[in-house]
Order: C-alpha cells, then sequence, then structure tokens
C-alpha cells in the first residue's frame, strides 16, 4: 500500500508539473530559440572572432618574458598565439595573436590608444563595400598575404580595428608548435 501510495503522489507531482522540470523545459526552449536566431542572422555576421589583441608597452621583449614566466605563455618574436577550434566547425582550427608592441610604435596611428583589437572576419571584400556605405572611416585598402586580408579603419572614439580574413592553415604554418593552447 505504501509503495502504491507513494507512486500515486509521485505521479501527480509530476502531472501537476514539476517546477524544476518547467524551468529546464524553458532553459532549453531559450537554448533551442538561441541557435535559430544565431542560424538566421550567419549571413549578416559580420566580424567571426577576436583575431589579435596587441598593446604598446615600455618594454615589449621583458612583457612577452614576464607573461611567459608568469602565466605560462609561450612566446616568441612577436608575442603569444591562442589555438582555438570553430563551434560550427570542430575540426577547424583558429588562432589569436597577443603582441605587446613598444611604446613608440606606429602601428597604432593614427589612434592615440594604447591598444588596437584585430578583428577576425568572413568576406572581407563584402565588409568593406558595406563598410563604405556606412561611412566607416578606412585608413587604407585590402593588403593580401599568405596568412590572409587585411585592412584598417577608425571607430568613433578614434580607436584603430584592424579586420582579418584568416587563412588559418597558413597562420597555423608559420606559428607551428607556438601556441598555447
Amino acid at each position: 500500500m505504501r509503495i502504491f501510495t507513494l507512486v500515486l503522489i509521485a505521479s501527480v507531482i509530476f502531472a501537476c508539473g514539476n517546477p524544476q522540470q518547467v524551468e529546464t523545459e524553458t532553459a532549453v526552449e531559450d537554448i533551442d530559440v538561441s541557435k535559430e536566431l544565431k542560424s538566421q542572422h550567419m549571413s549578416d555576421k559580420k566580424v567571426t572572432g577576436i583575431g589579435g589583441i596587441f598593446f604598446k608597452s615600455n618594454n615589449p621583449e621583458k612583457m612577452r618574458e614576464w607573461y611567459k614566466n608568469n602565466l605560462g605563455l609561450v612566446t616568441n618574436e612577436y608575442g603569444s598565439l591562442f589555438e582555438f577550434r570553430n563551434t560550427d566547425n570542430p575540426d577547424e582550427k583558429g588562432y589569436l595573436q597577443w603582441s605587446p608592441f613598444g611604446k613608440k610604435t606606429t602601428y597604432f596611428e593614427p589612434s592615440k590608444k594604447e591598444f588596437m583589437i584585430n578583428y577576425r572576419v568572413a568576406n572581407i571584400e563584402k565588409l568593406v563595400e558595406n563598410l563604405r556605405t556606412d561611412g566607416v572611416e578606412f585608413l587604407d585598402s585590402i593588403e593580401t598575404y599568405d596568412y590572409g586580408k587585411f585592412v584598417h579603419i577608425m571607430d568613433l572614439e578614434g580607436n584603430k580595428i584592424e579586420l582579418w580574413e584568416p587563412v588559418d592553415s597558413e597562420f597555423t604554418r608559420m606559428y607551428e608548435g607556438q601556441t598555447t593552447h
């Protein structure tokens, strides 16, 4: 009789709705909606990730050494390279370059800021066309290298931004064995 009563009580509780189950179902629905929205906007996506973080340093060599010794970064003359996987295609590797530059570098000009971010983009030619239509300030035209295409723009607050359409397979060959992750 006790087992029957417990089963009956459990049935009533689950039939009326388990609050934890409702919350879990809502979370799953939210995730599904998120995936749906993501797939709807994939064609609108301009930036696909961060390609690099560059900052000015009083002594880039000592800065690289400090990060190597204290935080375990695998460094080279340019900084450190972080490897990651493409969420939509896990077999595809991507890279983020972390680089301290000398205080007197002109690479960030005309920006007066101490940093510059490199954004990974898809279809840089189409993006440049759209940005020109939107009135974005360009500092140069697209340059092509074995490891990708680059162009530089300015944001509203005077930050120089580097846009990069990567060819990660070539980037891998250049820096083989120098990744931190």
